[in-house]
């Protein structure tokens, strides 16, 4: 399933597989820019690359929900004439945003080399806190699609609450620069300490507190299971509604 919505997005194309590093680029160079101005110029290369790493890690969680939200009714005839274990649709839409997420790594790798950022045993860090992203991802991709088979709006509804969703988390800016009367919407963010902990391992070349380590694996796997519960529990439903 994941190879196959890859392929329906042009993945298997030379100008595809370009276009998946180019657009992300693209994309952290304007809120660079933007946040350049904001800030009249006294960001420096160090931030890019940590803009442009919590911006790739953001867009995997994103894609993610956005794409597992439409996988059920997208899949209508599929369920309606195969058995098949029907989590598969959502968690395929998270491994195709998985897959688009792995190109950007090298677009960072060359950032972070541009920013004269440290390199060591401290980066291998990162593939846990991913980790923690996608399973994250996986469990809220399962709940959107099992919210869109009973609320249609849901799909359309989700690029607005995910652009407030990166406007509140610790993206355009570093989590220790919030002013105090913002940390209490910055600690509701569920991705709050698994970026900050990314940006710190990466951007920072620190070892991730166990503080924000272990709460953000306490809302990856929370989440996981709760959207697979939701998803399971409603999923003999879904055949009667689409």
């Amino acid at each position: 399933l994941a190879r196959t919505n890859l392929r329906a997005q042009h993945f298997n194309t030379v100008l595809g597989q370009l276009w998946l590093v180019v657009n992300p680029l693209l994309l952290g160079f304007v809120y660079f820019a933007l946040v350049e101005i904001i800030g009249r110029g006294n960001r420096g290369t160090e931030f890019l690359a940590h803009l442009m790493l919590g911006l790739f890690a953001f867009r995997l969680v994103s894609t993610s929900v956005a794409q597992g939200a439409r996988s059920v009714v997208g899949g209508g005839r599929l369920i309606l004439n195969i058995p098949f274990p029907r989590a598969l649709l959502p968690l395929a839409s998270v491994m195709t945003a998985f897959m688009r997420f792995l190109p950007t790594l090298v677009v960072y790798a060359v950032v972070h080399a541009v920013a004269g950022l440290p390199v060591g045993w401290h980066l291998l860090w990162a593939i846990p806190i991913i980790g923690l992203l996608t399973l994250f991802a996986a469990g809220a991709a399962m709940f959107a699609a099992t919210a869109q088979v009973y609320f249609r709006d849901v799909a359309n509804f989700l690029p607005y609450l995910t652009r407030i969703w990166l406007y509140t988390s610790p993206v355009l800016y570093y989590a220790d620069e919030v002013p105090g009367k913002f940390k209490p919407i910055l600690a509701a963010n569920p991705l709050y300490p698994m970026l900050s902990a990314l940006s710190d391992v990466v951007n920072r070349a620190e070892t991730p507190s166990l503080g924000l380590f272990g709460w953000g694996l306490l809302w990856a796997v929370g989440v996981f299971v709760l959207g697979a519960l939701f998803f399971v529990s409603r999923e003999r439903e879904f055949a009667v509604r689409l």
